[in-house]
């Protein structure tokens, strides 16, 4: 089943790819913009400074898309920031409402390239899987979405943009304080965060700005398949929670599964791990790991991941596999991953079992993926 002869991809972060390209009015998106920045726009119109608080909070605080609605601010202004600026989401394409109530959402950016965006209701809280790339560069086999070449990185104002337009459509602006349905982020939709590390990172302390969409940086998850230098950088300038998608306890089947460990095996990987800043029992790494049939799921396997996290505060999700069209594995026995489990736990490990969710619309872990392709450069630099 595993062909020892696969070749990696290219294991360097993606640096050729394009900016989101403007609107077609020619207005600049406020959205995705720093404190700073807005600071800086205020400035070059000759506003006071306290002009870019108010305005950022009209817009992340309370999801204002109508300058007019800005009435804090004189008419003469509101009629400026109209001219040049708005205030946009992305574009929905398609909304998918699985039989679970996971919803799927098809966005369409201002260069027509489309990513998917996933929430994952719960009785108390709800999560919502947000993608960082358009495609991914990883081609990890198992994954639907890495079947699909990197496009391009997106930009602070279609990550944010993915947020808010999900709070928009539970009307949570600013939203009820108990019951909410949006109330964790993961970044674990398409592409690898950590190759897109500085949008990422500009993006989420938007998010967790108190002042503003204010999710708490406990109830964000950054996810990623081993980019193991940047791993301790995230914790020290962000200090969310940490998702690893490990998937295999050795160097020669994980260089198959997740060719990124080539790059960085899994020693290396395990070291950044636990260099990982603030890390605690209350703040413990979450170890993903597929669960694929006669491939990574024996009790030798399991027994292998306890000797590897021994130390670390950490707990495993164990992921079903969900099959994909053309997908080359199967899903792990409900005994096999019983048992897998089991000796986890017997090891003083949290090791739950993920139930899948939204499988019905190709919206479970790993089923993420879309129809835009990257184009040649002939083109893409016209």
């Amino acid at each position: 089943m595993l062909d020892p002869q696969i070749s990696p991809p290219s294991l360097a972060p993606f640096k050729e790819a394009l900016p989101a390209p403007s609107h077609a009015d020619g207005r600049t998106n406020l959205v995705g913009m720093s404190r700073e920045e807005l600071g800086d726009l205020f400035k070059t119109m000759g506003e006071p400074a306290f002009r870019a608080k108010q305005l950022w909070g009209w817009i992340y605080g309370k999801g204002a898309r109508d300058f007019a609605d800005m009435t804090d601010m004189s008419k003469k202004l509101r009629a400026k920031l109209e001219e040049g600026y708005a205030v946009r989401r992305p574009h929905v394409s398609r909304l998918q409402d699985s039989i679970d109530g996971t919803k799927k959402w098809l966005l369409r950016m201002p260069d027509g390239q489309e990513i998917e965006t996933v929430h994952i209701p719960e009785d108390d809280r709800g999560a919502l899987c947000v993608s960082s790339q358009v495609g991914c560069t990883l081609t990890c086999k198992f994954c639907h979405t890495g079947t699909q070449r990197l496009v391009r990185n997106l930009t602070p104002e279609e990550i944010v943009g993915q947020v808010m337009l999900c709070k928009d459509t539970f009307d949570e602006w600013p939203g009820p304080e108990t019951n909410r349905k949006l109330t964790n982020i993961v970044m674990m939709g398409m592409g690898e965060p950590l190759f897109n590390y500085e949008n990422v990172a500009k993006a989420l302390r938007i998010i967790m700005d108190a002042e503003g969409i204010a999710i708490s940086k406990r109830r964000i998850t950054l996810s990623t398949s081993g980019v193991a230098p940047l791993i301790p950088r995230a914790g020290e300038e962000l200090g969310v929670m940490l998702a690893i998608s490990l998937h295999a306890v050795r160097d020669d089947l994980r260089d198959v599964l997740v060719p990124l460990n080539k790059k960085y095996p899994i020693a290396e990987l395990l070291a950044a791990c636990r260099k990982y800043p603030t890390l605690s029992n209350a703040r413990r790494i979450t170890f993903e790991y597929v669960m694929l049939k006669g491939v990574n799921d024996s009790e030798a396997d399991a027994r292998e991941l306890v000797r590897l996290i021994a130390g670390l505060p950490a707990k495993v999700n164990l992921i079903p596999f969900n099959p994909w069209p053309g997908s080359p594995y199967e899903t792990s026995t409900q005994g096999a991953i019983d048992r897998f489990s089991r000796i986890v736990m017997d090891a003083g490990f949290s090791s739950p079992v993920r139930t899948p969710r939204g499988r019905d619309i190709l919206a479970a872990c790993g089923q993420l993926k879309t129809e835009s392709r990257r184009e040649r450069p002939s083109r893409a630099t016209e």
